[in-house]
């Protein structure tokens, strides 16, 4: 995974895959950009670094564009400011801050006004710079979250698209009906010319058609026309040019008919406002539409309580959960959500952990036991300290990675960027050479004819629909990916994923449960059966490995210190234990160093073959004894390989254990290939030899020596309750962990990307479609010659039929519900190694 630093931001003003694009590479044009990615769907922005790059440089092309990045300011209140030296530091620290455009610290007041790009950086983490640099401040505290800025500005978004409609639909149903119905309605026709007069009719729909376009369609011309004037035509300049052709046409037959060849002076301006009307019904849709699509992210944010019971100076205070820093010591009453990540200092209880592991039961909570932000507290009082907070919590990670998976660009929408890019100028091409083609061939009056069919080829067209395809089902697609507990930390693995044709395993903590019990510890002669437990389990002490675990539970308390302790990758580890030199491992340690197993290798084979794990003592260079743990297989694992197999997959297991212990495990569970005794380099070339073997490779594990196995996997996927090392090469998570998170997570992938292709395909097949049946070559075989008010409906109606069909996606049911279904995203990253 890449280091570089990634800037989010909001960006206003883009309407369709045009203007994400042109957006986009604006910013990538920007020095010391590495990649930059668009987000239509959301509005966001993802702008990776390749060196430091100031925000205003960021901020300033976006500008330039025509698509400027949407700021807020935030007032801090700041202590401890009392000179003008204070004042300097202070705003140092805030502008060199990320996702900070300007700050303004007044020493009078005692407060600092800083505007910030939304997206970058929330005014909780901007208190905490000042704080940090030396000046306690906060937030005023009607400042929400990141997310709920973005729900505000998005409701009232959609409030006032509403309004608009309601206002236009209000002004343009009289213009419709006059026009329109006189049409269809020859009573009509005549009751309009004998009360109110062709004359007087045209001059009432020229007012209305006005107000029409220069109140709600203003934004239409406000976007639109900038666009065209920078050589960057989008949606906007094509509904602004479309509207305007047809109201200016209409004008000049109201005004002055004689400059119009003789029998085309008619009038559109029902055109012009229906047009207005539809598609701002369209966009009210498609901005509602949006706006549920970011639903797993409000649901992530909302596991964050707004304050909590924080003691300071032996007072109880209430706190905001943005003003709690590292050391602070919080009380969680019985209900309280878990403020921020820390460690139980006093206190019992049983925590629901069940929105962040999946796992429904309840967990034991005593002194010394870690609490993780947002979890929920049962009917114990605990106080305790906090370790990680704000941006460093495990819950502010995940909502970072579902932010990341969301906003990441498919190798698929390449395809959709190369074609957006020219579609809006090519649509205005073929509108020219419609206009021209009636002017010079259509039957007479021919200009009429030719403005109806070029403004109805202007309004048809629908680059929204193939900007929205792809981003829309990701958004809707990775979120419900984290509610059914897979985490997409990398958006290409969605489609990656489906490519895979072989799935190897890891095994212990992957397949098995990661704790082994002592089953065998059998002595050569000369040596006492607890001493060498007593020395082995005093060796063992110092390490993680759920082997090593296994031997210090079964020797119990009170064992002696070891000294020289040192593990020896894939083989085992040495140490000298009160003044012995032991050898802890595998038979291939044992060979190593040319110690005899005597009878103890029969007696390893044995174990071996029922499926347990077999290792070897040595002490002063004399086999001591053969050991043996047993690891029970996870629940779910058998079931979840038949489900892989059914899938047309490959299934491999990849382990560092014993040769016939593997082949055992793999028998009983039905695996197809196995690799055993791997060391972590040997996993990656075992993987090598099943790709070249099978094609595209997917692996799963969970320990630090799978990190480079995972990493160069085409899909590497951790098991969440594995390492943290493991988790951050990983390309997903699961976030518990039941293999079977493994079946689903493929069927997440297949269902996505063949939402993704259903879009695309109606998208693309939409404007291919419609573009010439709007142009008129089906009008010289007896076909219709579209209006452009049909037209203006089913553009608008093509982006929703985009938008309904993702959202389809947030009712995609577990194709294997787990022994504990996962309730809730989430990521746990314990202690654990794996061979």
């Amino acid at each position: 995974m890449s280091n570089r630093p990634i800037v989010s931001l909001q960006i206003s003003g883009l309407n369709c895959a045009g203007c994400a694009g042109r957006a986009e590479r604006a910013l990538a044009a920007v020095d010391g950009v590495s990649t930059a990615s668009v987000n239509l769907a959301n509005a966001t922005a993802q702008v990776t670094q390749s060196s430091d790059v100031a925000l205003s440089a960021l901020t300033d092309a976006l500008k330039v564009a025509g698509y400027p990045a949407v700021t807020s300011s935030v007032v801090l209140h700041v202590e401890q400011l009392n000179c003008a030296s204070c004042v300097g530091r202070v705003e140092r620290a805030l502008i060199g801050a990320q996702g900070v455009v300007g700050a303004h610290v007044n020493l009078a007041d005692e407060s600092a006004h800083v505007t910030y790009a939304q997206g970058a950086v929330t005014p909780g983490e901007l208190a905490r710079i000042v704080t940090e640099a030396g000046y306690p401040a906060r937030a005023e505290p009607d400042q929400g979250t990141r997310a709920e800025s973005q729900d505000r500005r998005k409701e009232a978004e959609i409030a006032a698209l509403r309004r608009n409609m309601i206002i236009a639909a209000a002004l343009a149903l009289p213009v419709f009906l006059i026009e329109m119905g006189g049409h269809m309605i020859p009573a009509l026709h005549h009751w309009v010319a004998a009360n109110i007069g062709t004359t007087n009719s045209h001059l009432v729909q020229f007012a209305l058609t006005s107000a029409v376009l220069m109140g709600p369609g203003r934004m239409f011309y406000e976007r639109g026309i900038p666009a065209l004037l920078r050589g960057a035509p989008d949606m906007n300049a094509l509904v602004a040019i479309g509207t305007l052709a047809a109201y200016v046409f209409s004008v000049v037959s109201t005004f002055a008919p004689g400059v119009l060849p003789a029998g085309t002076a008619n009038v559109y301006y029902e055109a012009a406002a229906v047009i207005v009307v539809l598609i701002l019904v369209g966009r009210w849709m498609e901005a509602r539409a949006k706006g549920r699509t970011g639903a797993a992210i409000r649901k992530l944010v909302g596991m964050q309580p707004r304050s909590a019971t924080v003691l300071r100076g032996g007072k109880a205070a209430e706190v905001p959960v943005e003003e709690i820093r590292p050391g602070d010591v919080i009380r969680a009453r019985p209900g309280d959500r878990i403020a921020v990540d820390g460690t139980v200092i006093s206190g019992t209880s049983y925590v629901d952990e069940s929105m962040i592991t999946g796992e429904p039961v309840p967990v034991a909570k005593t002194e010394g036991t870690e609490v993780t932000g947002g979890t929920v507290n049962g009917n114990g009082v605990i106080e305790y300290n906090a370790t990680r907070v704000g941006r460093d919590t495990k819950l502010a990670q995940i909502v970072r990675m579902v932010e990341h998976a969301q906003g990441a660009k498919l190798p698929v929408q390449g395809v959709v960027d190369r074609i957006t890019l020219w579609f809006v100028p090519a649509v205005m091409i073929v509108a020219a050479l419609t206009v021209l083609v009636w002017a010079v061939f259509g039957p007479a009056p021919s200009l009429p004819f030719a403005l109806v069919a070029g403004v109805s080829v202007l309004i048809i067209a629908c680059p929204c629909a193939m900007g929205l395809a792809t981003p829309t089902s990701i958004m809707v697609g990775t979120g419900r990916a984290a509610e059914l507990g897979v985490l997409f930390r990398k958006g290409d693995a969605l489609q990656r994923l489906q490519e895979v044709k072989v799935v190897a395993l890891d095994k212990t903590g992957t397949l098995t449960q990661g704790c082994p019990a002592l089953t065998l510890l059998e002595t050569s002669p000369g040596f006492d059966r607890a001493d060498v437990l007593r020395l082995v389990a005093a060796a063992e002490a110092q390490s993680e490995h759920p082997i090593a675990r296994a031997l210090v539970a079964a020797a119990g308390a009170d064992l002696p210190t070891a000294e020289k302790v040192e593990a020896l990758t894939g083989l085992g580890l040495s140490a000298r234990v009160e003044g012995q030199d032991l050898l802890i491992g595998a038979d291939r340690l044992m060979a190593r160093d040319g110690i005899d197993l005597g009878a103890l290798a029969e007696r390893a084979e044995e174990v071996a073959a029922r499926g347990e794990t077999p290792m070897f003592a040595a002490i002063n260079g004399q086999i001591a004894a053969v050991i043996a743990v047993a690891d029970p297989i996870k629940p779910g694992s058998r079931e979840a390989i038949r489900a892989l197999q059914a899938q047309g997959l490959a299934v491999a297991m990849i382990t560092g254990d014993n040769a016939a212990t593997a082949r055992a495990i793999a028998g009983d569970l039905g695996i197809d290939h196995v690799k055993a005794e791997c060391l972590p380099g040997d996993k990656v070339a075992a993987l090598e030899a099943l790709r070249a073997t099978h094609g595209d490779l997917g692996f799963v594990g969970d320990g630090i020596n799978d990190a480079p196995a995972l990493a160069a996997a085409d899909v590497g996927i951790a098991i969440g309750s594995g390492t943290a090392v493991a988790i951050e090469a990983a390309d997903v998570v699961l976030m518990s962990g039941d293999l079977r998170g493994v079946v689903n997570a493929f069927a997440l992938s297949r269902r996505t990307m063949g939402n993704i292709r259903q879009n695309l395909t109606w998208a693309f097949g939409y404007n291919i479609l419609l573009i010439p049946v709007a142009a008129g070559v089906l009008y010289p075989f007896g076909g219709p010659l579209l209006s452009p008010a049909l037209a203006a409906g089913a553009m608008a109606l093509s982006s929703v039929f985009v938008l309904s069909n993702a959202l389809r996606l947030r009712r995609i049911a577990p194709t294997l519900a787990a022994q504990t279904a996962a309730s809730g995203p989430g990521l746990v990253p314990a202690p654990a190694a794996a061979q």
